[in-house]
């Protein structure tokens, strides 16, 4: 979780301005106030950044951190990153 964790809370804090503050292993997007549709852009941002898709559904508002970090190192070894390259 240690590599992927900085890089969810930069999305969280550059893109969603939850307070680094209240960003920890345990939160989950609901307690960082995260609706369902800042949910989905969560997910589509982290396909963005990290190549990792996540089919829709995946990630809910009670997963907490801990849980989408795992969500995405398991993904992670199961697919190839997805380039930005055009």
């Amino acid at each position: 979780m240690k590599a992927i964790h900085p890089k969810i809370v930069g999305v969280l804090t550059d893109t969603f301005k939850v307070p680094p503050a209240e960003i920890h292993p345990e939160s989950t997007m609901d307690s960082l106030e995260m609706d369902s549709l800042a949910v989905a852009e969560f997910a589509v941002i982290i396909k963005e950044t990290l190549g990792i898709h996540t089919p829709v559904g995946t990630l809910h508002r009670d997963a907490t951190l801990a849980d989408v970090s795992e969500f995405i190192r398991s993904a992670s070894r199961r697919t190839e990153p997805v380039s930005n390259a055009r």
